[in-house]
């Protein structure tokens, strides 16, 4: 224990709650189970005292109207004087953890809490019953300190072409996956959809889960009622489930904080590295849309920081908010189709609370390391339509190298290979991928076309010929000429 450093960063306690009152008058607003986490946490690591020596609290942007919700924590566990840290939507929820370890291991905090939380189930079943769901009213209240997404998450054709959703976006990287495994429609429906079903096995055995039981994969792949399609091929028992209402807190101080503080050393879990690529392309600027050279290089360098291979890594939690984003992660990680990729059941089944989902992960995986002594797990997170990535390591033991949160960006936008979107495309092209999108009385296809004079376009097509081969057939890679309409070759 000697030659651990005193300043070391340590995960000493951490904590998730679900609410699953149906009577939005009885269930409890955001901040009620952000506070219930906080407290777990100190429980978990056994010593309250942790609380009162807060000295910064960090927190993720959620639905909620709180406009300092940090500070309204701070005063309901008894913190003294806190530096209250807000992060905007658009945020990777690893920053939040790199910066509360990172502060730590620098003396410039004693102990961080990390905290955050959704009601949005009580708030929708508040508007369906016509209840007032209210929440703590803050008068005058700031952070200390709020960051903000530098960068645009959608381009001009995007949203010219109402490619803004998330399950629209996410649709077109799967198609593009898709085509670039060569794959027919149907065989990678099934496999997508086994894939979905499998992640959500770990839900069983998750206590904070959302649902328990997983779907299986004829259940996902579906679509009916309770089930309507989305955007082809995403169904709704494909995304991430957020009309949730669960909490996670985490508390992080120094190695000489716990053993003053008395924290059993069997509570302890080390984050090792925090990588993060904060480098924005727009999803149709990206040359090729099935890859992430941010994943890919956030992977290498906290592997080499961690001095681990991915083989080496035990326990996954793959972001999981579209069957894409963990194809994605899989494929620029060098992980293995048939492991476990999840130790919570993932965001569709486990739950995926707006901005939050990388906390209640790390809750979880902190129960995993601590029953696995010696063992090292991996969270990730994603922020935008893919367009930001972050990549953690965790264990019981102490990291190799003193811990590192690291930022890959430059590298990133210095190799990644981008393409030029027009907002008006015309011409003559080939489709480089497309979603048959669900979100009026009638589908529509959107296409994204790599045209023959150079650039791309984007495009949306209400015709009902188009939509039903779009999602019968594969038009990926198909020829289109495009003018007041698109019209396949």
């Amino acid at each position: 224990m000697a030659s651990i450093d005193s300043l070391a960063p340590v995960l000493v306690g951490a904590a998730a709650v679900v609410q699953r009152e149906p009577d939005p008058a009885l269930a409890r607003e955001p901040a009620e189970l952000m506070r219930e986490a906080l407290e777990r946490a100190a429980e978990d690591a056994g010593n309250r005292a942790l609380l009162g020596r807060a000295d910064t609290i960090h927190v993720p942007r959620g639905t909620w109207s709180y406009p300092d919700v940090g500070r309204l924590l701070a005063r309901g566990v008894g913190a003294g004087s806190v530096h209250s840290h807000l992060a905007q939507i658009g945020v990777l929820q690893t920053a939040l953890l790199g910066r509360a370890a990172r502060d730590v291991a620098e003396g410039r905090s004693d102990v961080a809490l990390v905290v955050g939380g959704e009601a949005a189930q009580r708030a929708r079943n508040a508007r369906r019953s016509g209840v007032d769901a209210s929440e703590t009213p803050q008068a005058d209240a700031q952070p200390d300190e709020v960051d903000v997404p530098h960068g645009a998450i959608v381009n001009a054709a995007e949203v010219r072409a109402r490619l803004v959703s998330a399950v629209s976006q996410f649709a077109v990287i799967e198609n593009a996956l898709r085509a670039a495994r060569a794959e027919s429609p149907a065989a990678h429906a099934r496999r997508i959809a086994e894939l979905w079903s499998d992640l959500g096995r770990a839900a069983a055995q998750n206590p904070a889960a959302w649902l328990s039981k997983p779907f299986s994969a004829d259940e996902i792949a579906g679509a009916g009622p309770g089930n309507r399609m989305l955007a082809s091929p995403y169904t709704k028992r494909h995304c991430s489930q957020m009309n949730v209402d669960q909490a996670a807190a985490l508390i992080v101080c120094s190695v000489a904080t716990a053993r003053t503080l008395g924290v059993p050393r069997e509570r302890w879990v080390f984050p090792w590295s925090v990588v993060d690529s904060n480098h924005m392309v727009p999803l149709t600027e990206r040359r090729a849309m099935d890859r992430s050279l941010g994943f890919a290089r956030a992977g290498e360098r906290a592997l080499a920081h961690a001095r681990v291979g991915v083989a080496d890594v035990a326990h996954l939690e793959l972001y999981s908010c579209f069957p894409a984003a963990v194809q994605v992660q899989m494929r620029e990680l060098g992980i293995s189709p048939d492991r476990p990729l999840s130790v919570t059941g993932g965001m569709a089944v486990a739950g995926g609370p707006l901005n939050n989902f990388v906390l209640q992960a790390v809750a979880r995986m902190t129960d995993v390391l601590r029953a696995e002594p010696g063992s090292v797990g991996m969270v990730n997170a994603v922020s935008g339509l893919l367009t930001k990535q972050g990549v953690s390591l965790w264990s019981s033991e102490p990291p190799p190298n003193p811990f590192a949160w690291r930022d890959v960006g430059d590298t990133v936008a210095a190799d990644v290979e981008t393409v030029e979107v027009h907002e008006a495309g015309r011409g003559d092209g080939r489709i480089a991928s497309y979603s048959v999108v669900h979100d009026g009385p009638r589908p529509r296809t959107v296409l994204v076309v790599d045209l023959d004079a150079g650039g791309r376009a984007v495009v949306s097509e209400s015709d009902a010929e188009l939509a039903d081969r779009g999602e019968q057939e594969e038009l990926c890679g198909r020829r289109v000429h495009l003018d007041e309409r698109a019209a396949l070759a």
